[in-house]
């Protein structure tokens, strides 16, 4: 089955400076393939060239080289354009509007009848925690409510194929919750979203694969279960009601003992020595055990040290031109 989303060394330069201007890449032969159904993050941090991505796909500018297809169309096709969905950074819409009007107008944009308007603009703006304010005007609302304007009207068309850039920004927990409940529900209906974030945890809870872009560069792409590898670096052992007669004797064998409450202790357990040998230890001294967790690199990791491998290949490569 094709990619839903193709990217060809997509690469994006901007002049830079006033007198002299000079050439900054900003994205750099970025190649992806996404496929159809796949809950698909973009992550990097600021400036990494994210966004740039989003709106060189969106044809809101245009590559310098490479391309990209989206449901098989080169960018820019009509018929493409009218299965897709997509969520600016920092959306804005028209502020003397209500909610409900500005979905009304994009409504009416997609040609929708007023029936079918007003059924789909109720529904999306139910789904998105809209209730009375839909008929506030919109420079009244929070950013976090403005958000989710944004994500309804990306929705508004029934789209196959979602961009959503940094659709978290602004919201609250709950509203982060309700987002990536909303993101399972599409991947559940075989849509594909492809969102970028800075935000680590999301992308661990909801994506199938991730692509790390830092300094403009792909810098690693694949399955979290790839790209994590399971590394087990030891074990978080948590027990509680330990006596501190056996907290001394058990200390030679953990790498730390951090006091969580009376009596309850955070046990970090070396990988060489076998958890369950201590737990069996400490549960004949009266101790409970509360949980046992390997102690894993997480996306964060993973994410901090790329970025640092990028910008130090970045650094290399600059110093190697000004040698040259």
């Amino acid at each position: 089955m094709p990619p839903v989303i193709r990217i060809d060394e997509l690469t994006k330069d901007y002049k830079v400076g006033f007198w002299r201007s000079r050439p900054y890449r900003a994205l750099d032969r970025l190649s992806l393939e996404i496929a159809e159904g796949e809950v698909f993050g973009f992550l990097g941090p600021n400036g990494a060239g994210k966004t740039t991505t989003l709106k060189l796909l969106m044809q809101l500018i245009f590559p310098t080289r490479g391309g990209a297809e989206i449901l098989g169309r080169p960018l820019g096709d009509v018929q493409a354009r009218q299965r897709i969905g997509f969520l600016p950074e920092n959306p804005s819409f028209y502020d003397y509007l209500t909610a409900e009007e500005l979905l009304n107008y994009f409504g009416q944009l997609f040609g929708y009848a007023p029936a079918e308007r007003g059924r789909r603009v109720a529904a999306l703006l139910d789904r998105v925690g809209i209730g009375a304010e839909r008929r506030l005007q919109l420079r009244k609302f929070s950013k976090g409510m403005i958000q989710r304007v944004g994500i309804a009207q990306a929705l508004l068309n029934d789209p196959e194929v979602i961009f959503l850039d940094e659709p978290m920004s602004g919201l609250d927990p709950l509203g982060r919750r309700d987002v990536r409940n909303l993101i399972l529900e599409l991947r559940d209906q075989g849509r594909t979203v492809f969102f970028s974030s800075h935000i680590l945890a999301d992308a661990e809870a909801l994506c199938s694969r991730v692509a790390v872009v830092a300094n403009g560069r792909l810098a690693a792409a694949g399955r979290l279960s790839e790209i994590l590898a399971f590394q087990v670096r030891g074990w978080d052992l948590v027990m509680d009601t330990i006596r501190p007669d056996v907290l001394e004797r058990v200390r030679p064998v953990v790498r730390r003992a951090t006091e969580i409450s009376a009596g309850r202790y955070s046990l970090e357990v070396p990988l060489e020595q076998p958890p369950d040998r201590l737990l069996a230890e400490l549960v004949a001294e009266g101790a409970t055990l509360v949980s046992l967790t390997p102690i894993r690199d997480t996306l964060e990791d993973f994410f901090v040290r790329r970025v640092a491998e990028a910008g130090a290949g970045a650094r290399a490569e600059e110093a190697a031109r000004a040698r040259d």
